[in-house]
Parts: structure tokens; sequence; C-alpha cells
């Protein structure tokens, strides 16, 4: 080869090896996706640096996969929160948080039957989800101790085994309806206090002290992997509260400043502006209506767990020389737990038995007494319609009402004022003077947490519908958003990453209605004959067959409950026994040896009938007897 050929080979031989590595730059770059480069671009200058080893290819793939990675380190283990209870209703509060394979519940309370419950004594949860679960779950946090929030704890109990946390005070309340029960001795009850921390599995639980209508009330701070949720539980804020113990709002502060991932609040009073009033103002009601009611007996309608105001009225009656008598049996227990935890101070002397009372003058005396709601059962409700046994209202009585309504009990309270008027007494109540506060939170109380906790992610709890679609707004007012925000339902399972929070799916939740000792067996179909017994009434046929010949040799006979009076309908009842007739006769031999088949025969013609005369529906009940 000579000169020129050697020359002009290694002219082709360079612009080979160029247009190789041109390529190859082509190929790295076709390789890394614009995604991958966007997520580490250190990871592809790495590759660049690297062009000239054997596999720089694998090296840019192990940089992406680790940029990747980090990227999902940000999303934590999945955490869900389910409410079985408290949503788009007052009351039943309970939910259960769940993470991995661990879960706890936070309150398990009761709902108080609506007019469409004829019969019905409560409305617990519905455990179905937590019984499949039981092997799972680590405990039971209470927040306080009021009935919609532990009422349906030893139903809960009775069914599975597992430890329950909550205050000294709330404790106490829920030993005592474990006692009722009879299940106290095999349940694990263990008392805590704000600023304490309960592990739950992967989770633990942080109690912050605030205020409400109850002593030792708490709100939760809930520790999980995918980050911090705060819980309100029912507060308000109080700045001089009766037992001197404010509401820990620096907490919730610290909180919100190392981030907190989502917050459930109380929307109760959502559509109340302003702050809520302190229960001192009460007491200071209570001052000038004693002085009102000067030469009378003053009877007091009160909650029975309002321990805060049945210690103002023990004060009042101190200042003014007067006995006080304490009736209705929820009443008594949750004083006597209250003086026992210490949790409400009585002078010696102060408390009087309830057949003590005849040793004293009328104006000497204080009775302190359930029934604010109008419960048909209550010692107020007992005393307006006279039917109580020690106490008779005469116009010699001064009777505050001290509590608001709740809703759907207006028309039961505005019965049993008007019956206490009848009877010459004064009456006074919340909507004339200031007797009653609320324990719940106010519009700017609620606008306080949600700046002291910023939170990511918001859900309101505790109310009716109105009550969290107002507060959701609230939440958009102090600049939220709409996303970020979720009005759930019972039995929505909202989960969690850290990242997104979104309703991923559904798990049995309902109400359980609890009538007498039955827990669950009045369903909708029981209800539902209720509804049909009390709105239309009864009739009862009553038809006797002889087997061997298939023949009617006796009735039919109508009886009627609920519906008409027999004896003045001699004229309907005479037309319905023929229309009964004619359809027996019309029968054929196989009808009346099928009894289903004859009932539903029976039961249609007399419906038909009777509906033609009076435009009713009464329930039908055929019985055939056989001779």
């Amino acid at each position: 080869m000579n000169e020129n050929q050697n020359s002009n080979f290694k002219k082709t031989q360079k612009a080979t090896m160029q247009k190789n590595n041109n390529s190859k730059k082509r190929i790295y770059k076709k390789r890394i996706s614009p995604n991958e480069s966007s997520i580490c671009t250190a990871g592809k200058q790495e590759v660049f640096k690297q062009k000239r080893t054997k596999q720089p290819y694998q090296t840019a793939k192990q940089n992406i996969k680790t940029a990747s990675e980090s990227v999902k380190e940000n999303r934590k283990t999945p955490v869900r929160i389910i409410p079985l209870g408290g949503l788009n209703e007052i009351g039943k509060n309970m939910t259960v948080f769940e993470c991995s394979n661990d879960m706890f519940i936070l309150d398990c309370g009761l709902a108080f039957p609506d007019s469409d419950m004829p019969g019905v004594d409560i409305v617990i949860p519905d455990f179905t989800y937590v019984e499949r679960n039981a092997n799972k779950i680590r405990g039971i946090v209470i927040t306080h101790g009021h009935e919609d929030h532990i009422g349906g704890l030893a139903y809960l109990l009775k069914k599975i085994n597992i430890p329950v946390y909550a205050t000294k005070l709330t404790i106490g309340l829920i030993e005592g309806k474990l006692r009722e029960q009879g299940i106290l001795n095999q349940v694990k009850l263990v008392v805590t206090e704000p600023k304490k921390h309960v592990k739950m599995g992967c989770m633990s639980v942080e109690f912050i002290k605030i205020n409400h209508s109850i002593p030792d009330a708490v709100g939760m701070a809930i520790h999980t992997p995918a980050g911090v949720i705060v819980h309100t539980g029912d507060f308000k804020v109080d700045y001089y509260p009766i037992d001197g113990k404010i509401i820990d709002l620096a907490r919730f502060g610290e909180l919100g400043n190392k981030g907190v991932l989502a917050l459930m609040a109380d929307s109760t009073n959502a559509e109340r502006p302003g702050y809520t009033h302190s229960e001192r103002t009460v007491g200071e009601s209570f001052e000038r209506l004693f002085e009102k009611g000067e030469g009378k007996r003053i009877i007091i309608a009160t909650f029975s767990s309002n321990i805060h105001r049945v210690q103002q009225i023990i004060d009042c009656a101190e200042k003014c020389g007067r006995k006080v008598a304490v009736f209705g049996r929820s009443m008594v227990n949750v004083i006597n737990t209250a003086i026992e935890l210490g949790y409400l101070k009585v002078p010696d002397g102060i408390i009087i038995d309830i057949e003590m009372m005849g040793m004293y003058d009328n104006e000497r005396i204080v009775l302190i007494t359930t029934g604010s709601q109008g419960e048909p059962m209550s010692a107020l409700t007992r005393m307006a319609m006279n039917d109580h046994r020690t106490v008779s209202i005469t116009p010699m009585d001064f009777i505050i009402i001290s509590a608001t309504p709740i809703p759907g009990n207006e028309k039961y309270v505005t019965k049993v004022v008007n019956e206490l008027m009848k009877s010459g007494a004064e009456v006074v109540y919340e909507a004339m003077y200031e007797v009653h506060v609320s324990g719940h939170a106010c519009q700017e109380e609620l606008k306080l947490i949600q700046a002291l906790t910023k939170p990511k992610f918001f859900i309101p709890v505790h109310g009716e519908y109105k009550h969290l679609k107002k507060h959701a707004d609230i939440a958009m007012q102090m600049g939220m958003s709409r996303d970020n925000i979720i009005i759930a339902e019972i039995g929505n399972v909202i989960e969690t990453d850290g990242i997104s929070m979104k309703i991923v799916s559904q798990v049995p939740a309902g109400r359980i209605l609890v009538d007498g000792l039955g827990v669950g067996d009045v369903g909708s179909i029981v209800l539902r004959d209720r509804k049909h017994l009390a709105q239309d009434g009864l009739i009862i046929v009553v038809i006797g067959i002889e087997k061997s010949t298939n023949t009617v040799v006796a009735g039919p006979d109508i009886i009627s409950r609920g519906f008409v009076y027999v004896r003045e309908s001699e004229e309907l009842m005479g037309g319905a026994r023929k229309k009964l007739i004619n359809t027996l006769t019309e029968c054929s031999y196989s009808e009346m040896r099928e009894w289903t088949t004859l009932k539903g025969k029976l039961r249609d013609a007399l419906s038909d009938y009777i509906y033609q005369k009076t435009k009713r529906s009464p329930m039908i009940l055929p019985i055939i007897m056989e001779t």
C-alpha cells in the first residue's frame, strides 16, 4: 500500500469511528425518555460521563431506577380511615383506623331513635366490619364520656374483647355501663391522660386536652406511617373553664408546624357564627334566676353528663341555703361517679336523699333532674304528666330547662313545657335566658383549629350533611382546595399514602336497633310492620276448616285492632264477612287444601274491599284453624 492509499485508508477509518460514536450518542438519547430525564438529570449526565465504558446503558438504567425509587419513597404505607357512624347523623360516633395489619377504634357511641322507629330504645353502629377483623384490632380509644361516644361500647365488647383507653372520668362512666351489662370484670380498662401516647401496632395515639361540656374530654393526634391525623373529638375553646383546664391550643400549633396530614374536626355547630360562650355564663344566669325564684321550689333539668353545670347548681344552692335532691337514674349514676373521682366538689350535707325532701320547706329545695330533651320516661316528663311518685308540679315551682333540644326532639320538649305551664309552674328555657351554652365549637373556633393545624387534607365529622357541608365551606374560606376535602359517608374507606387521599371502597355499615334486650332483631321489615300497625291498624280473620271434608265449619270471624271500633262499624264488618264467604265459595278444592294460597286470596279480597270502603290499608292476618 503506497503513501496516498495509506492516507486515504486512515481518513476512511477515522470517519467510520466518528460515525459509530455519533450513532452511540443517539442510542443513549433514545433510550433515556424525557420523563426519565426529568426524574433524574444527574443520572442522565452520568450516562455521558461513562459513554466510553463497556456497559453505558446498564449504568444509566441503574441511575434512573434509583431516582424513581426516591420518588416512590415519598408515598408511605397506606392508612385507611373508616367511619362507621357519626356522619350525616347526630350521634353513633365510631371510626376505625387501619394500617398494614393493625387497626384501632376511636369512640363507640349510640344514637337515640327517630320518630319512625316505634318501640326502639337506642341505635348503635353496625359492627360487622369490626367483627370480621377482630384479630387486627389493637384497642379502642375514647374521646369523652357522652352517650354518643360510649353508649355502644358494652354491645361491642360483648362481641370482641379488646382494651379500652380513656381518661379517668370517662373510664369511670364506662365502668358503670359495663357493670350494668355484667361484663366489667372481663374487659381491660386503661386510664390515660393528655400528652400521653398509646401504641396501636404501627400507629400511636396521642391524647390532647380540649374543652367540652364534660370534664376530661380529649382530642387525638394519630401518628401513622403516612403522617399525623388530628381528630378534635367534640370540642370548643373555653378560655376560662370551670375546672381551669384550658384546651391545649399550643399542642395543636406544634403539630401544625411539624406537618398535619389530615384534620377531622367536629362539625355540630358549623352553621353558627362567632364563638361558643363559656360555661361560666350559665353560672351567672343561675345566680340571677335563683334570686328570681326566691320563695319557690327550683327544679333544673339538664344533661346528666354536664358535671360542670351540676357543680354551678350546687354552688348556687349553697349560697342560697338550699338543699339539693337528684332525680333520674343516669343523673344519680353520673353524679356519684363524679364525686367519687373528685370531679364534683360537694359540701357536706348539701345533697339529700329524695325521701328526705318532706323534711324541708319547698323554698329550701333545688331538684336536679333528667328530661331536658322531653324523653317520654324521664323524671321531668313524668312530673309534667303528674305521673311521678314523689314530685307533683304546683304554681310554687320555678322550673329551668338548661339544655337545647337535640334536632328532632323539639316537639317533645315543647310538649313538656306546655304541660308544666298548665300546672301553674313558671318555666324558663334556653330561648329566654342564657341557661345553656353549647359544648361544640362555632365557626371562629373551627377556623382557629384549621389555622393552627394547617392540614393538607380535611374530613369534617360529627354532624348531619348540612353541618359537614358548611364546615367544608369554612375550610375552603381558609384557603384549602376543594380537592383536598372529603365529605364522607359511613362505611366509606378513605385511604391516604401521605401524597393523596381518596375514597377507595365501602365496608358494611349502618344501624343496629336495640329494643329491650334484643339487639338487631328489629330490622327494616319489623319496623315497616310496626309503622303499618301504628298507621292503619290490624284485622285478624279466623276460619275453621274440617280436614277430612275440606269444608268451612266455623267463621269467618273478623277481629279488629286499631282499625275501627267493631260495634260502631257493623255494616262495614258485615260486608267484609260476606266478601270473605264469597271468596271461600269461589275457591277450588285444591285451593282449599293449599292454605298459603287460600290465605293470600282471603287477604287480597278483604284488602280490596276495605280500601274501596275506607281508603285505608290495615294489616290483614288470616288464621286457619284445622278441626
